[in-house]
This record gives structure tokens, sequence and C-alpha cells, in this order.
């Protein structure tokens, strides 16, 4: 590697010292100089450059990987422009909690150093101000002397839990400064000395009531959501969940506990929560919401719960609050909070019972009775929930267009024996009624911030986060969300990122078109209108030619059943036989 001469030189050096493998960004001369030095600092490249046509997809590339390889990646922003792009993906990964590296390009901030118009109009005072609200940080550095530190203290923030996006704006006129003419001498001092803190545990007399608490329970209940983004956390709940015979919701923002495990309750909540006496939440974004029934059409909230259940939440959420957005939801009584990394509570938590067992006699066996006799009730309605689904997938298996189910059916036969990854996309939950999650890695959830234009670029994040691992990385597309960001296919072949896309294409952006039919019933106005706005038809969108024209092996539309697994198949010998992406365009119906 070359030694460092300018500015941007620096920059990049500084990312490879903190181990960066990827660089995502649509060109913008603002950052030109650190774009030099990606391209020419240093063999081989590192970071790897990944292409993209809009900053919305650079950003949700870097999402996608940080959810999978847990640690960030770069993702580069020109200037207020293209950071205006970025933040709508900025602001999913906000939601989500993943760290990422948001590296920004400024015009000089010396003014007399601008160019006429162009640089002007493309200079903030402040720029970070704009995000602000939904990074975890941001810095703009005024010297390169104070470039390692910021980049050091970027990536600390950024790893350290909760973890969080940070955005470090770049001055255009330090990235094409060269060193030797900088004020003062640059040091960068070893990185070993700037990592991240140990996260934090559990308060020790916070995990003796909560032992207490659940095995003199009769009926104690987990519900996980965020606490599979450590993979080594499964395990550990898995081993819990055994300890104490207790059921596992998991709500799916996450991998959180194996759908084969025999403890896997989702889907029973309405028959669990109205009995449990111990709630346990790890990691619950929504905990307010996980616990209780609400009506989508009047709003109205109904807790689940019954009175006098307890509940313990143990969750680092409370570390990272903003005001502007209100993604910290409604305040949720808790009887037992405890701020503490979960991936460390479980474990010592887990200890704890077993020397309170150990220790009391009466306790242990009184114990081994509660959990001998609830051991029936819950096989009893996890086969109860299985039969109604097995029953609702089974009817319209045959339709034209494809039921969502048997989609999700079609697919998941035609991939067993593959070592897969579902990066985006759950089919209105079919997706973990039918298939078989085992694996930490299989799903790396949900869309936390609702922002259209989502699941492509984070299915190649996820991608690149398995590059190596002879892992086939699957995406049941939305049709709506890929018109948003459609040139990540582009993205996709120019790279050679091999993602199975499996069009969810119900010609609608239906969610808006499902409450226009509520909205309808409950006013009295005609059903049939609720599409006006929300179809996506007339004409019908060629995605499947749509792919073909960024270079990505298509077949579709495809609308009969029978037909999938063939086209499946063929797929499968492009994206593992060539380590090409493809692209299956299955009309569905709408939910």
């Amino acid at each position: 590697m070359q030694r460092p001469i300018y500015g941007s030189d620096l920059m990049v050096d500084l990312l490879r010292k903190l181990n960066i493998e990827y660089a995502a960004f649509n060109p913008g001369a603002s950052f030109r100089g650190i774009h030099d030095s990606l391209v020419n600092q240093g063999h081989p490249q590192r970071p790897e450059v990944i292409t993209c046509c809009h900053e919305e997809i650079s950003v949700a590339i870097a999402h996608g990987y940080g959810r999978a390889a847990g640690r960030p990646m770069a993702a580069l922003l020109h200037n207020v422009v293209g950071l205006q792009h970025a933040t709508m993906a900025i602001f999913n990964a906000w939601c989500d909690r993943v760290p990422m590296l948001l590296l920004g390009g400024t015009g000089p901030m010396d003014s007399t150093r601008r160019r006429p118009w162009t640089d002007w109009v493309h200079t903030a005072l402040v720029q970070g101000n704009l995000i602000r609200d939904y990074v975890k940080w941001d810095d703009q550095p005024a010297s390169l002397a104070a470039v390692p530190e910021s980049f050091y203290r970027a990536y600390r923030l950024a790893v350290t839990e909760p973890t969080a996006p940070v955005y470090v704006c770049l001055d255009a006129d330090l990235q094409e400064t060269r060193l030797d003419e900088a004020a003062g001498e640059v040091a960068v001092p070893p990185v070993q000395r700037y990592g991240p803190p140990a996260p934090p545990q559990a308060d020790p007399a916070a995990l003796q009531e909560l032992a207490r608490w659940l095995l003199a329970a009769e009926l104690p209940v987990i519900v996980a959501d965020h606490a599979g983004r450590r993979p080594e956390t499964v395990a550990v709940l898995v081993e819990l969940a055994e300890f104490l015979g207790a059921s596992v919701i998991d709500l799916w923002n996450r991998f959180n506990f194996p759908n084969t495990h025999p403890l896997d309750l989702t889907g029973a909540q309405t028959q669990l929560y109205p009995q449990a006496d111990v709630v346990l939440a790890l990691d619950v974004t929504d905990l307010y919401g996980a616990l209780a029934e609400s009506d989508r059409t009047t709003r109205s909230i109904s807790p689940s719960l019954r009175d006098g259940t307890r509940v313990a939440h143990i969750t680092l959420a409370d570390y990272l609050v903003r005001a502007w957005s209100c993604d910290y939801q409604r305040l949720p009584e808790v009887d037992l909070p405890i701020a503490a990394d979960t991936a460390l509570a479980l474990p010592a938590l887990l200890q704890v019972c077993r020397e309170q067992l150990a220790a009391d006699a009466e306790l242990a066996a009184a114990f081994a009775a509660r959990k001998e006799g609830r051991r029936p009730r819950l096989a009893d309605l996890r086969a109860a929930t299985r039969a109604q689904w097995e029953a609702a997938a089974r009817r319209g298996e045959s339709d034209s267009p494809v039921a969502v189910a048997t989609l999700a059916r079609e697919v998941f036969a035609a991939v067993k024996g593959e070592d897969w990854v579902l990066a985006n996309g759950d089919l209105r939950g079919w997706t973990r009624r039918i298939g078989q999650f085992e694996h930490p890695y299989q799903w790396q959830g949900g869309n936390m911030g609702g922002g259209i234009g989502f699941g492509a670029g984070v299915s190649l994040g996820v991608a690149l986060a398995n590059r190596g691992k002879n892992r086939l990385i699957l995406d049941f597309q939305p049709d709506g969300d890929l018109l948003y960001t459609p040139s990540a296919l582009w993205t996709a072949a120019h790279h050679r990122i091999p993602v199975l896309f499996v069009m969810f294409n119900n010609r609608s952006y239906y969610n808006s078109e499902d409450h226009e039919l509520r909205m309808a019933d409950a006013r009295l106005r005609p059903p049939d209108r609720a599409g006006i706005g929300t179809q996506i038809h007339d004409p019908e969108v060629d995605f499947a030619g749509l792919a073909r024209s960024f270079g990505v092996h298509a077949e579709g539309p495809i609308t009969r059943p029978g037909d999938i697994r063939g086209a499946v198949q063929r797929a499968l010998e492009v994206v593992r036989g060539q380590g090409r992406p493809a692209l299956l365009d299955v009309v569905c119906q709408p939910r």
C-alpha cells in the first residue's frame, strides 16, 4: 500500500485500519478526492467500491450488510443533495438500530475556495443538521489532524450497543489537501486503543428477582424481538426456554428462536397472553403493542394480559432515544426493567436460575411439577396453531393469481437442500409459517422504518456480508417497493452479486388499499373504488423485462402455481452455477 499523500488517502487508509470491507456510493464531486483514493491508493483495493445509481440504494446496502455482518460498511453521500436522497434509508437503519458509517462530502467551508454556483448550493451549515435526529452521532472535522479521531469515534459509537448509523462530513478541501501542506502534523494513533467498550451486564439483584419470578410461574412466556441481532443469543435463548419449559413468541424483527422448536408458540399469542403470569421481554421495540390487540380501523387498543401478570424487560432501548421521531413507541407498563445487553444477560439469568433451584429442594420439586404440567398444554396449542395454518394454506392452492401461502410453499420446496438466507420479505407472515428457520443467519428482519425502496438494496448488503459462505440469498421482493429503487438490479448485475429475487407482485400498494377497504366498510362506501390511487396496473409493470434491461436473468410474469418450481430451479442454475442475480416475477393475490 502506498504512503498517503493527500487528505483523502489518509481517510481511505483509516477505513482500512477500521476493516471496512465495502464502500457503496453514487458518484459525486464533493467526495471526488475519496473516490480517487479508493480506486488508486493501495492494492488490493479495499474497501471495495460498490457502484449504485441512487443514494437510497447505497445506504440500504450498508443496512443489509450491517445486519448480517454485525459491523458497519461505508456509504458515501454527495453533499446536501445526496444526503437528502439518502434520508429515508438512513431513517430505516436508525429505526432498526443497525451500525453503519455514513461519509458525506461538502463544498469547501472556506467560501473563497468554492466554485461558482455548484459548491455554494451544495454546501450547508452544518450538513449533519439534516439527519441529526436519526443518527447516533455526526461530525464535520475542521482539519486533517482532526480526521483520525473523528473516524475512530464514529466507528466506536456505531458499534457500541445499542448500535446505530453515524455520519461524518468531509470538506472537499480537506480531501484534496496534500499532507505535506497541512497545518501541523497528522498523527494516526493505533486503532486497537480506540475500540468499543464491553457491553453492559444486568444488575445482579434484578436477575435474582427475575429468576424467582420465572421459577415460580405457572405459565411463563418469553417475547423476543431484537435479541437475535447477536447470533450467539439464539442458542442461549433456546437453552433458557428448555430449562424453564417456557413458550417463546418471536416477533420476527430478527431471528430469535427456531420455528421448528416445540416451544416456539409464535402465532398463539391470543391464547397465551391472557393465561401468562410472567412475561419476559427481550429487546422488544414496541412492548406495549406486542402485548395488546389493536383494531386497524378504529385505532382502539386493548391490553392482552390479565391483571396481575408481571412483566420484565431486558433492553438497552432507553439508551438511544430521540425526540423528533416517535420510533420509541408508547411507554409500556413494566414491573422489572433491566438495562443490559441480552447477549450477556441471558446466560447470567440461566445460571442464576440453576443456582436457585440447586439451593432449594422444595422450590426445585414444585418447579419441576409445574414445568411438566404445562408441557402438554403448550404442545396441544402449538399443534392447533399449525393445523390452522395448514388449512389456511391449502385454501386456494391452485388459484391464479398465486396465493401468497402457495408462493412461499413452492419456493421453499424448490430450494430445499440449499443453505438459504431470507434477506427480505416475509410474505405477510407465510415465510415463517411454511419455511424451516433453524439457523440465526436465515432471517435478517423486517423493515423497521417502513420506508419504501428498502428490500432490493438490503438484500444486496446481506449477500455481500455472506460472500464466500456458499449460501443462497433469497428476497421475496414486493413490487411497489422495487419500483422505488429498481436500479439496485443493475448494481447486482454489475458486481455479480448472486441474489434470487422472487417478486411478490400483487400489482398494488396493497397496505394502502387494505386501509381504503377498511375506510369504505366503516363509512358504507363502495369497496370497488379502494384501488384508485393504489393499484399498479394499466399498464402492468413488466418486472422480468425491467430486470433483463439491467442485465439480470429473469422470467415472468408467472401466474400459475405449477410453474413456480421449474422457474426457481432454472434461476438457481444462474445464481448458484454462474454467481449472477436472477428475478422471477410471480403475480400474486393481494394477501
